[in-house]
């Protein structure tokens, strides 16, 4: 009887562990007939990979996407029907006889299926460990005879196996491509590729335009890619032949590793292991500005100095045009192939764009040589393979080269072999002299005119100086047909932005000066005299932390206002972006936090007039070369008497997200109402993300609502922007502290700009704040928007913008 038990448990347990086998393996797979519904799911058999119905936040749409199931951060990695949503919950995707994948709406109306119909006797739909997902026949697993597989349709994400580049038998491109936005998987702007012209390079394009250029492959890495991690792990393929161009890596090892092209233009490599909690950035791209395709002209090598771009002629060539890097460079003596030439080399470069270079990749460097000095219109060539074997030749101008400290490669450059003689020395001698008079005569002629022009403007504008002499009018008159010169007639490409009042445009003057331009629309309102007043009102303020203005322009109805030009841009250019905010470390936005606070205590209390800005915002803190901050664009500032404390608008003149509940609501603004606005930048530096708009799956609030509430709960480190990879604890927790006094609800509790100047750059206790004054996006006020009657400025910036006489 004992034995019989036994043998029963025995049969029983078999019997069990079958029907789990059995049911653990059709989790990963589906059969013909068989069919997946909205919140049912396949799952890779290592349970890394999950196929189901994902909705994106803040929308309603749903989508047969592929994610990482083992990480808590997450992650999609491909979407099928990425511009044909599902608009409900009724989504189906099944697998027929012939081995097509279908995905019915609710209407049982296909809107997506895999292009493959080759019938098989016996087809699965199978989710690999690798995140791929095939149909096959159940009895044939080689990736070779996939009926069909979803590596063969890359969305932004790039796995370990799959295959980017170009079939040239049937000229099918494979490549990654951006999201449309957050919320929408659709094709977006921005797409890697490996372009199959000349030289096959791995390129970044924005729209159809490069973007960026990581260069041709050299046998280890692309040539414009010297930082790529060359850990022991990671095994990196280029494959080349007469079938087809193809890039892939491998990952050795529990490793996990992804590179995404994201919204914003870059290229990005995530990494994690098993025991991390989430992803790890360990490369992007581009690194900075010498990373985007030809900042500097052709027969220049850009480098970094002072975190800014530097574009320099090679050896041997000049400049086009002084200090306009876009003209580029020639040949101080022009090539002569029948007196023979001579060949330099150039060492630790990116080489030059290879779109349009012959190639061998069997011939040795004397043989590359010998090729190029053959032929009188090769100006370059060099090794195709870092170790010294390929040939490369380029023909005509070379373009997008930069310079690295590390890394880089040697490239060899046709040079004339011939010196000047006596004649040409003497010539040479002759022009120098010529120029040296010249630039005496010029300067003489512009000393003149600036006098006049001091003459002119002393008499014409004395009306609006109040009498306080002529150190105030030493701005610069300029004509219209200068600023049209300097910004290529208000060339599109020239556009940095669309303000309050009118579009600013980028222009470089004729000795080589860049300069931004503010062009007032027509339909500001506002009049010659208005305008002058603005003028010389700006030209009292003088300050480190404000954008410096150079000079105006009045003809008939157009009216410009003339600045420094900022080669940094803007401060939101870099914080709310998830790559750019890494230049921006934890020193460099106490920096930029300290620098805009005395920017308004100058305004506030140190300047000749009392100047309420109305419209601090990220947008409107600009950066020099070297990341300080200045406050631009006065163009809703009021002047305040010297016992005057606070004023009313009938008309708002702002941007929500930044105005102070009293002025938003009630029209009454003050210096509370500037400090405020502080406030709410403090806590966007240090959190990376923007008050309105912002979002959280927790709460309905806005950024200074979840600030307070995690104050309250003593959880304010956990706003901390996460692109931050050390912070001074006591520094945060003091600008989160100070930030929080700013956005108070009522104005008389909010620090003055000295205080918060003192706090700073103290480290005594601070007072505890009370509860912010803020809306979340449900309550905001229905003022004068611009929304409805004037426009924005941005997408996620509203500015209610109305001209006030000052």
């Amino acid at each position: 009887m004992r034995k019989s038990t036994t043998c029963i448990n025995m049969l029983w347990i078999c019997f069990s562990l079958l029907l789990l086998s059995q049911t653990s393996s059709s989790l990963d797979s589906l059969s013909p007939g068989e069919s997946i519904k909205d919140g049912e799911t396949l799952v890779s058999a290592a349970g890394t990979f999950e196929l189901g119905f994902h909705r994106p936040q803040n929308s309603s749409n749903r989508y047969l996407a592929i994610w990482y199931k083992a990480v808590s951060a997450f992650s999609v990695v491909w979407v099928a029907n990425r511009e044909t949503p599902i608009l409900d919950s009724s989504g189906v995707v099944s697998l027929s006889k012939k081995g097509l994948v279908a995905l019915l709406n609710e209407k049982n109306i296909t809107v997506w299926s895999s292009n493959k119909t080759t019938s098989a006797q016996n087809p699965i739909m199978q989710l690999l460990d690798s995140g791929n997902l095939v149909v096959r026949d159940a009895n044939d697993d080689q990736s070779d005879e996939f009926l069909w597989q979803s590596f063969d349709s890359p969305c932004d994400t790039f796995l370990p196996g799959m295959r980017i580049g170009r079939n040239f038998s049937t000229g099918e491109d494979r490549f990654l491509t951006s999201w449309k936005t957050a919320n929408d998987p659709a094709p977006g702007q921005f797409s890697l590729w490996i372009d199959p012209r000349g030289f096959p390079q791995f390129v970044l394009r924005n729209g159809t335009a490069m973007h960026y250029r990581a260069g041709s492959w050299n046998g280890l890495r692309f040539t414009g890619t010297p930082q790529l991690p060359q850990i022991q792990i990671f095994k990196y393929e280029f494959e080349l032949s007469k079938n087809g161009v193809y890039y892939e890596y491998e990952v050795q090892g529990t490793l996990m590793s992804r590179l995404v092209v994201n919204l914003s233009g870059f290229v990005e490599r995530f990494a994690r292991t098993p025991e991390s909690p989430g992803w790890r950035s360990i490369y992007f791209a581009p690194l900075d500005q010498c990373d985007e395709y030809s900042v500097c002209g052709v027969n220049m090598k850009c480098n970094i100095v002072d975190n800014s771009p530097n574009c320099v002629c090679l050896e041997g060539f000049v400049s086009k045009s002084p200090k306009n890097w876009s003209d580029g460079c020639f040949r101080k003596t022009p090539l002569d192939c029948k007196t023979g030439d001579v060949f330099r080399s150039y060492a630790g470069l990116k080489l030059p764009d290879t779109s349009g270079s012959p190639y061998n990749t069997t011939l040795s460097f004397a043989e590359c040589k010998e090729m190029c000095s053959g032929n009188c219109n090769c100006t370059a060539f060099a090794s195709s393979n870092i170790n010294g074997t390929g040939c490369l030749l380029w023909f005509g101008e070379l373009a997008d080269m930069r310079e690295y400290n590390e890394g880089g490669q040697e490239i060899y450059i046709r040079m004339s072999s011939s010196k000047p003689g006596k004649i040409e020395k003497k010539l040479i001698g002759i022009v120098i002299s010529a120029i040296l008079v010249g630039m005496l005569v010029v300067g003489i002629i512009v000393c003149i005119r600036k006098r006049k022009q001091r003459m002119t403007r002393g008499i014409n504008m004395s009306d609006y100086e109040n009498k306080e002499g002529k150190e105030d009018m030493e701005l610069l008159t300029f004509d219209i047909t200068t600023i049209a010169k300097a910004t290529d007639n208000f060339a599109s490409d020239n556009k940095l932005g669309q303000g309050g009042f009118g579009p600013v445009y980028k222009g470089t003057l004729t000795d080589g000066q860049e300069i931004a331009v503010k062009r007032l629309s027509k339909s500001s309102g506002q009049g010659q005299t208005e305008f002058k007043t603005e003028v010389i009102l700006i030209s009292k303020l003088q300050h480190r932390n404000l954008v410096k203005l150079l000079g105006w322009c009045i003809q008939k109805d157009e009216k410009m206002l003339i600045y420094e030009f900022m080669p940094n841009k803007s401060l939101d250019f870099f914080i709310f972006d998830q790559m750019r905010s890494k230049f921006l470390d934890w020193p460099k936005r106490v920096h930029i936090i300290e620098g805009i606070a005395k920017g308004l205590l100058y305004l506030h209390h140190d300047s000749r007039l009392r100047i309420i800005h109305r419209d601090l915002k990220a947008s409107n803190v600009l950066l020099d070369k070297d990341m300080n901050p200045k406050i631009s664009d006065f163009g809703m500032a009021r002047i305040f008497g010297g016992d005057q404390t606070e004023a009313n608008t009938n008309r708002v003149a702002g941007t929500y997200g930044y105005m102070s509940p009293e002025y938003a609501v009630d029209g009454l603004f003050s210096m509370k109402s500037d400090v405020f606005s502080f406030g709410v930048l403090v806590l966007e530096i240090v959190s990376g993300k923007k008050n309105r708009g912002f979002s959280h799956p927790d709460h309905s609030l806005n950024l200074l609502g979840h600030a307070w509430k995690l104050w309250v709960e003593e959880r304010s480190l956990e706003i901390v922007d996460n692109m931050l990879d050390s912070v001074s604890i006591s520094e945060v927790l003091r600008c989160i502290n100070m930030g929080l006094l700013c956005v108070q609800q009522r104005p008389e509790d909010r620090p003055n700009m000295s205080s918060v100047v003192v706090m700073l750059g103290s480290e005594s206790s601070l007072p505890q704040p009370k509860q912010p004054g803020f809306f979340t996006e449900r309550n905001m006020p229905e003022a004068e928007s611009s929304s409805s009657k004037h426009g924005s400025s941005s997408i996620n910036e509203m500015s209610a913008s109305s001209l006030v006489a000052r």
